[in-house]
């Protein structure tokens, strides 16, 4: 089992944990997930890898509270042991130097961003995170994003923090002022569907992680079914990340209904 060694609250439903897992500190990539068992009767439940350190063996992994399986993750100290962990899965996010890479993370979203922050800017590109949230409080991560991201800009609806406004609002402040090569957005799936709609109209390639409709994260529950390109694609295996400009984000809003 894989053994919990830090644990901190980075809000008060959402909480970070450095987990021991050597083999997938050493192998993982920015996109990767991994799937979480807590109890041997526990539900499978895909994280994206917020981070990795391969020499001390250890991933971290950014889980929200919203429900019994992730309230029970919550819940464990560190000294506790996961009971399965499984990973890296999925495909890994394609770095290259593009030139100018906006990364539009709203939310818990921004936990699997950062390591794509951190992968396009070693590959030479200059890179302008946008961060939104409802509040202040909400807003994960910024001091780690801001060691690798050229510029961040924070957009928060009650304009407690940063600039009021959602998250469209801040990359189209960038759009407008400079070119900008490739748009990358993780976060709920109706912000990810504006932040698409916004960069179609500018004709900006864009990537969206799909990651919050996945369940079993195998292919072979078929939950995580989206429509990209007039194609059914799964999720957990063929991505999570697609073009954005090609899928139907209606269908996929529509479908996230079933878990409520």
């Amino acid at each position: 089992m894989n053994k919990i060694v830090g644990k901190e609250y980075l809000s008060d439903k959402v909480v970070k944990f450095e987990i021991e897992a050597p083999l997938i500190a050493k192998s993982r990539k920015a996109g990767h997930f991994v799937i979480v068992r807590i109890g041997k009767k526990g539900e499978r439940v895909p994280y994206t890898i917020a981070s990795a350190d391969p020499q001390k063996g250890t991933i971290t992994l950014v889980v929200q509270n919203v429900g019994k399986s992730s309230g029970k993750f919550c819940e464990l100290n560190v000294g506790d042991y996961i009971t399965d962990l499984v990973g890296p899965l999925g495909k890994a996010t394609h770095i290259e130097n593009f030139g100018t890479v906006v990364c539009a993370g709203g939310g818990v979203g921004i936990a699997p961003m950062l390591p794509i922050i951190e992968a396009m800017k070693k590959a030479g590109n200059k890179v302008i995170a946008v961060l939104a949230a409802r509040t202040k409080e909400l807003v994960i991560l910024e001091n780690e994003v801001r060691q690798f991201a050229d510029e961040v800009i924070i957009m928060t609806d009650d304009g407690s923090y940063g600039k009021k406004g959602l998250i469209t609002n801040g990359v189209e402040e960038v759009i407008q002022r400079e070119k900008v090569d490739l748009c990358v957005t993780i976060g709920p799936a109706i912000m990810m569907k504006f932040v698409s709609e916004l960069t179609k109209k500018y004709n900006i390639q864009t990537i969206a992680s799909l990651n919050t409709i996945m369940v079993d994260g195998t292919g072979m529950c078929g939950a995580c079914r989206v429509t990209v390109g007039g194609k059914t694609k799964f999720v957990c295996v063929d991505g999570p990340e697609f073009d954005a400009h090609q899928v139907d984000f209606d269908e996929m809003l529509m479908r996230l209904k079933a878990y409520n």
